[in-house]
């Protein structure tokens, strides 16, 4: 019998892929639903539990807490991709930001005492989304910069870039995709998909950031927490930042990056501090530093 309800479990959790499958939400605020493969509710509702049985209560430490859970899980692109938007709930696949949407929406919902798979989708609708419903492929928010104020006005997220020891400004057009539409598939072919996206780009938009060279200054590694999401900030025209992941500090105070990494393939800590991660790259030029409201 044992064997037999082991067997169940395992059929349970295996991934085959759903091909174009849509479900209608549970959430009141939910539209149409595409899971990745049949195994996404059974981990999803597996994680709550384990953040649940963690008794852990603050933001920042479920947020590093289920980060690590999915170290090693595979860093695929253009999963929200589709002939029509629908809500994906992918927990298998992940990019930088969807990475950093699923710890989110965890963490909301642990926060929140609630701990079924629905209610991980209705965070994931709320974060995504501007104004937290979803609609067409422009109300999906497709830039950072909108992402951290749509959610900031919203109660979810608070930027904390201001209040980084030598935090400084620069103001940017950042209109990428408008200027670009032939490197997305909801793009180019669609002229009037463009308008509406342009609609809500920045121009002359002013944020925070904090320069790369002073990562390693003592006062700013002790103003950052772990479990901070972080996102670098990049030099490229018409884009705010390039990248995103959380923080991790280690015992000696040094940040380091937590990310779904495209060069390294999946989800992993890197190994070097995260001061010394950005001299590598010469388009990544600072960071901002975000945290969910409690």
């Amino acid at each position: 019998m044992k064997q037999f309800i082991l067997l169940i479990a395992l059929l349970m959790l295996a991934c085959t892929p759903r091909q174009a499958s849509q479900h209608q939400a549970q959430a009141a605020t939910m539209a149409q639903m595409r899971f990745h493969c049949d195994g996404d509710t059974t981990l999803i509702n597996d994680l709550l539990r384990q953040g649940y049985e963690s008794g852990i209560k603050d933001a920042n430490g479920l947020v590093e807490f289920y980060a690590r859970k999915f170290l090693g899980t595979p860093y695929v692109a253009h999963t929200l991709e589709a002939d029509q938007e629908v809500l994906t709930i992918n927990v298998h696949e992940l990019d930088c930001l969807t990475f950093i949407e699923t710890l989110y929406a965890l963490t909301r919902a642990t926060l929140a005492g609630r701990y079924s798979w629905r209610d991980y989708a209705a965070n994931i609708e709320n974060v995504r989304y501007r104004g937290g419903t979803m609609g067409d492929y422009s109300s999906r928010i497709h830039y950072i910069s909108e992402w951290i104020i749509d959610n900031h006005v919203r109660g979810n997220l608070v930027e904390v870039t201001p209040d980084l020891p030598h935090a400084d400004y620069m103001v940017k057009n950042i209109d990428y995709m408008s200027r670009n539409p032939q490197q997305y598939q909801q793009l180019k072919n669609d002229s009037a998909m463009v308008e509406k996206i342009k609609r809500h780009e920045l121009r002359n938009h002013r944020f925070p950031y904090l320069k790369r060279s002073w990562l390693n200054d003592k006062a700013v590694k002790a103003a950052l927490r772990s479990g901070d999401f972080v996102t670098l900030v990049t030099k490229a025209e018409g884009l705010d930042v390039s990248h995103n992941g959380i923080i991790v500090v280690d015992e000696k105070g040094d940040p380091y990056l937590l990310d779904a990494s495209m060069s390294g393939g999946k989800v992993m800590l890197q190994s070097k501090p995260l001061f010394k991660y950005l001299e590598r790259s010469k388009s990544n030029i600072g960071i901002r530093v975000f945290r969910m409201m409690q």
